[in-house]
């Protein structure tokens, strides 16, 4: 198993593999400063390396080197995860420590669960989205590709939320949003 970079993330990510059993061969960083990371050699060259988790928090860059990199790529789900049997989790997705996934959820490719996030039971959630810590989703929520929740934000049921959006740390999500909008407070209000 490889990670692609060597920042904060990626020692999350090599908690939860350790966690789950898993080795971490190597990680690879395009900053050719960075030489090691908790006991890790950091590579600078990811040509031949699989499978491979994105170990990057941003959703734009993290959907970038996924488009560069034809290679396979793994899962993380820590073993303090509750995830419904019948829940879907795309490639290179992470789950973290007390995150909750629920009945017939549908988790996109190279997306972040974040620390006791919740996704409710029917929540679609599109590729390369991060769920923030302690977010909640409530039942048949939708949200578009790439589009960051922020901590302690929380969505009513039914809400569908765009594409490329960025939603405030603690809103409260209660109408639908359309594509590229921040939307903040309590309700939620879009201001960009």
């Amino acid at each position: 198993m490889y990670l692609y970079g060597a920042g904060g993330h990626a020692k999350v990510i090599i908690d939860i593999l350790r966690a789950e059993g898993k080795s971490v061969e190597a990680l690879v960083d395009d900053n050719p400063d960075l030489t090691e990371l908790y006991g890790l050699e950091v590579v600078h060259e990811s040509k031949g390396l699989s499978p491979l988790i994105i170990s990057i928090g941003n959703n734009a860059v993290r959907k970038k080197i996924a488009e560069k990199h034809g290679c396979a790529f793994a899962c993380a789900v820590h073993p303090r995860a509750t995830v419904s049997p019948s829940a879907v989790i795309g490639e290179g997705a992470v789950v973290m420590a007390g995150a909750s996934i629920n009945a017939e959820a549908a988790i996109g490719r190279h997306c972040i669960i974040n620390t006791n996030a919740s996704v409710d039971h029917e929540c679609l959630i599109g590729d390369y989205v991060h769920i923030s810590p302690n977010a909640a989703l409530c039942g048949n929520v939708e949200v578009g590709e790439g589009t960051h929740i922020g901590a302690g934000a929380t969505v009513i049921p039914g809400v569908r939320i765009g594409r490329w959006c960025t939603i405030g740390a603690g809103a409260t999500v209660v109408k639908d949003l359309p594509d590229g909008v921040t939307a903040v407070g309590t309700p939620a209000r879009i201001i960009g």
